[in-house]
Parts: C-alpha cells; sequence; structure tokens
C-alpha cells in the first residue's frame, strides 16, 4: 500500500488541499464565513439547483431508456448481439468532449436538425439530457443486465405458474432481486451527471453550468479562487455521499443473491411482445448512439477530398503553435504513460485490498480511491499548477504532469477490474508455492500473474482509454506545444468559423475511432468476470 497511498496523497490530496487553502486563506487565516457566502449568492445557488436537477433529470431518463435494453441483453438471444453489446458500450470509453461535439453535429448549428427541419436544441437543456443518456446508456444496460443475466428465471416462472401476471411476476420477484443493481447504476450515473463538464461546456453555452463548469469559469477566467475552493468542497462533500451510498448497494448486490450462469437464461425471441420489445431498443440504440456518432463522422467529411483532415496537418499560428494533428501523437504517448502508471499503482492498490488479512484502514482506502472520479477534475488540474511548482517537486514544465493527472482517473478502473479476480484466486495456491521454497515474488509471477493476467489486459485497456479522453484537469496543464486531443477539439470548437469546426469534427472522429478500437480489443479479452464494470 506504500506505493499508492503515496501516490494519491502526493498527486491528489495535496494539490487539491493547495488549491482550497489557496481559496479559503487570506494573510494566513482561515475565512471559512465565506463559504456561507459564496453559497448565499442567487448565481451560485442557481448552479446548484441546475446541477442537481439535471442529474436527477439525466439519471431517470436514462434508468427510462435504458432498463429495456437491460432487458433484452440479459434474457433475449438474436444474432448480432456482441457486435451489439459494443457498439452500446463505446460512448461510455468515448471522451466527453467527443460526446459534446457529436450532439454539436446533430442538434446544434449546422446541425443536421438544423439542415432538415430548421431545429436546434444546443440552447436548450435537452442536449445536455441526452447528451448524457448518450454517454450513460452503457452504465444501465452493464450494471443492470450483467445481473438479470445471472438471476434464475425459473423463480419467475414459479411466480407466473402460481397465477401471477407477466407484471405482477417481474414487479414482485425480479424487481427486488435487481433493486441493488438498479440503485447502484442510478448512483453511477448521477455521479457522472452531477460531475459533468465536457459535456455541458460544449453544449450549455453560456445559460447552463453545472458546478464542475462553475469552477472552470471562477479559476480560469474570473481568477476567484475563493468562489472556486467553496465550490470545491460542496462537490467533494456531495460526491462522498454518494460514494458512501454506492459502497453500500454494492455491498447488498454482493451478498444478497444466489446467481445461475449467464450464457444459460437467454432465449431466442418468442411472441410479438418480445420481437416488439427488441425492435424498439434496436431504433433507440440506432437514433440515440449510432446516429449521433454518424453525424460526426459525416461532418467531418463536408470539406471535398478530406479538406478537414488535410487541414490539421498546418500549424496555424494562432491557438496551436504546432499541427493539430500532432495532437494526436501527442495523446498516444501520453495515455500509454498514464497507463502504466495507472496499471502500476492500481494492480499495487488491487494486491493489498484483495489480501483476506488486510485490516480495516487498508480496506477503507478501496472507497478513497473512487474519489478522483468524483471531485472536480478541474480543481485537480490547477492544483497541479499550484503545489508542484517548486522544487523538490517543480513539474510544471515537465511532460510527466498530463500522465500523471489522467493515471489519477485511470487507476480506479484498474482497482474495480482486478480486485474480484485476485480475491477469487484460491488462497491455498499460494500458500502450497511458498511451502515449496518459492519467494513472494515468484508466487506473484508463477501463481496470480497466470490467473488474472487477461483482467490486467482488461484494466490496461480501459486505463488507456479513459486517459486518452482525460479532459478536465488536461486542459490547464496541457502545453500550448503539445496539446492533447481533448484540449484540441475543445479550443477549435471555441473558435469562429467552418474549417475550425470542421477540423474539431475531424479530431473528433479520429479520437472515437480510437476509444472504438481500445475497446474492440477489451471485447475479445472480456470474461465473464473481468467484462463487466
Amino acid at each position: 500500500m506504500a506505493l499508492p497511498v503515496a501516490f494519491f496523497a502526493l498527486f491528489f490530496a495535496w494539490p487539491v488541499a493547495a488549491i482550497v487553502a489557496r481559496g479559503l486563506k487570506v494573510d494566513g487565516a482561515w475565512r471559512l464565513g465565506r463559504i456561507a457566502d459564496v453559497v448565499a449568492q442567487p448565481d451560485v445557488r442557481h448552479v446548484l439547483w441546475f446541477t442537481t436537477w439535471q442529474a436527477l433529470a439525466s439519471t431517470a431518463l436514462t434508468l427510462l431508456l435504458a432498463l429495456p435494453a437491460a432487458h433484452v441483453f440479459a434474457r433475449l438471444d438474436f444474432p448480432g448481439k456482441q457486435l451489439l453489446r459494443a457498439v452500446v458500450t463505446v460512448p461510455f470509453v468515448l471522451p466527453t468532449v467527443v460526446a459534446g461535439s457529436a450532439f454539436l453535429a446533430l442538434v446544434g448549428h449546422r446541425g443536421l436538425l438544423d439542415e432538415l427541419w430548421g431545429v436546434r436544441l444546443d440552447t436548450t437543456v435537452w442536449a445536455i439530457l441526452l447528451a448524457h443518456v448518450f454517454f450513460n446508456y452503457a452504465v444501465v444496460v452493464r450494471t443492470v443486465g450483467g445481473l438479470w443475466a445471472q438471476l434464475d428465471p425459473r423463480q419467475e416462472e414459479a411466480a407466473r405458474m402460481l397465477g401471477a401476471s407477466r407484471l405482477t411476476a417481474w414487479r414482485q420477484v425480479t424487481l427486488p432481486a435487481l433493486a441493488p443493481a438498479v440503485a447502484a447504476a442510478a448512483l453511477m450515473v448521477f455521479l457522472f451527471t452531477f460531475t459533468s463538464f465536457g459535456v455541458v461546456q460544449i453544449l450549455g453555452g453560456p445559460a447552463f453550468s453545472t458546478i464542475e463548469v462553475e469552477i472552470y469559469r471562477q479559476t480560469s477566467d474570473v481568477f476567484d479562487l475563493s468562489t472556486a475552493a467553496v465550490l470545491t468542497l460542496v462537490q467533494f462533500a456531495a460526491v462522498g455521499a454518494i460514494l458512501a451510498v454506492h459502497a453500500w448497494t454494492v455491498r447488498r448486490r454482493e451478498t444478497a443473491l444466489r446467481l445461475v450462469d449467464a450464457r444459460t437464461t437467454a432465449r431466442r425471441p418468442r411472441g410479438a411482445g418480445q420481437w416488439a420489445l427488441l425492435a424498439a431498443v434496436l431504433a433507440t440504440i440506432a437514433v440515440l448512439l449510432v446516429l449521433p456518432l454518424a453525424v460526426l463522422v459525416r461532418r467531418s467529411l463536408d470539406a471535398p477530398g478530406f479538406g478537414y483532415y488535410r487541414a490539421l496537418t498546418a500549424a496555424d499560428g494562432g491557438v496551436f503553435l504546432v499541427a493539430p494533428v500532432q495532437a494526436v501523437w501527442t495523446s498516444l504517448q501520453y495515455a500509454v504513460a498514464a497507463t502504466a502508471i495507472a496499471v502500476v499503482i492500481g494492480g499495487l492498490a488491487a494486491a493489498a485490498l484483495a489480501r483476506r488479512d488486510a485490516g480495516r484502514l487498508v480496506r477503507g482506502f478501496d472507497a478513497l480511491l473512487m474519489l478522483p472520479l468524483g471531485v472536480s477534475a478541474v480543481t485537480v488540474g490547477f492544483g497541479f499548477l499550484i503545489a508542484l511548482d517548486e522544487p523538490p517537486l517543480d513539474l510544471r514544465q515537465s511532460w510527466i504532469l498530463v500522465p500523471l493527472a489522467q493515471a489519477l482517473v485511470g487507476a480506479p478502473f484498474v482497482v474495480r477490474t482486478m480486485l474480484p479476480v485476485l480475491r477469487a484466486v484460491d488462497t491455498r495456491l499460494r500458500e502450497a508455492a511458498a511451502v515449496l521454497g518459492a519467494s513472494p515474488w515468484r508466487v506473484w509471477r508463477e501463481v496470480d500473474l497466470p490467473l488474472v493476467r487477461r483482467a490486467l489486459l482488461v484494466a490496461a485497456g480501459f486505463a488507456f482509454a479513459v486517459s486518452l479522453g482525460e479532459f478536465g484537469a488536461t486542459v490547464f496543464i496541457a502545453r500550448p506545444d503539445n496539446p492533447t486531443l481533448p484540449v484540441a477539439v475543445a479550443r477549435l470548437l471555441s473558435r469562429p468559423g467552418e474549417l475550425n469546426y470542421g477540423q474539431a469534427m475531424a479530431l473528433s472522429t479520429i479520437l472515437m475511432v480510437v476509444c472504438a478500437a481500445a475497446l474492440l480489443v477489451l471485447e475479445r479479452l472480456r470474461t465473464d468476470r473481468t467484462g463487466e464494470f
């Protein structure tokens, strides 16, 4: 645990504490009354209210549209099911900047709806809600559908034989068993939408602002660190409460159910009702998930002769000091470095947490590992500049700063992927190897590694995809001569002109293709134990 604790203390706790202290301290004295003053401001209360209600609305809409798909993937067997599962998961691994760009190409100015019917939604909250559903659809399908597929269908069939209707049997037998998974999925979606940044930054405009977007505005535009620090504390408290509830629901899910092999529960659709449900889910996926990405690709090809892609190879001397296409190579390098760091840190943490004799303090660190996913990435990024600005850790000019920030987000995914597999390794195998004279390192190499190799590769793939799309912290610390792909897309979208918009669509398409390729590799490595998140 020494290295993971040191890593998170140095590159997460310290930067966040540094920026909060900078905002709430004046002449060395704490101004805790500033918290009440900031929260009492009408514009801040409006931001808090909008953040909360849009997260609730996004969560409800996601559950409404994704739960039927979870049933289809769990109970129905049809051609192309595995390919469709990968398609559903693509939006989740895409950077939020790409999701925002895709919906901007669909519902924004000069978007598909604008061209066909003169309708624009980019100035309404519906664009944000639909983009959040697009991004989180797979969370519900994977979390709820994964458990649903393992529930014994004979329990519901027994209720039907005793006279219950299909709806009554589902409501009284299946739904109570699914409740922990539904609650866990809802909390995850709420967490992601409550801390939304890239989607709201692109689609919200000046009218809509979440806490995360407001922290960014107060930090970079207004430079009001006091208000930004207060908003960081508010978000930190909210995220802590969400993660506590999430941990409770996960424990219920792990201990309350008896499960069967998921491969034995899916059947071919039977009857008009099941075929209609399958058709409705396929139509929803086509319109809500596939259409925005297809429009994104189409917009990137509007210029004849791949003009927008060719324009990426020329430096414009403006926002970019290098050709925008250089962001592709820069992002890949950063993502590889971040993946290596995340795998080492997350792997060590998972190994420590998997030990049966782990103390309460070590087990408590499991919940703390999730905090980087919910705490303001903007705060972390700006905190890097404040905390890591003097010897012996003056990293402001170092390239490693970006991979370190990206690894903070990737490490929790590594832990969540590897921990169940490590806990499933029979300890008697390790003990037998030790009795035969193997050193601890050889026990790990000969016993644990062969069993967890596939989970390790899946974890590395998730960390790579997440690192590639990290935006909130990277937007502060990426240098102008080495922008990452999400930062380059955001900068192009912020500039007027058809060429800049087209280049943003082209870069977003490249980023989408790279993330989708990583996902397809994950799907080939996926097993029942390591494939769900």
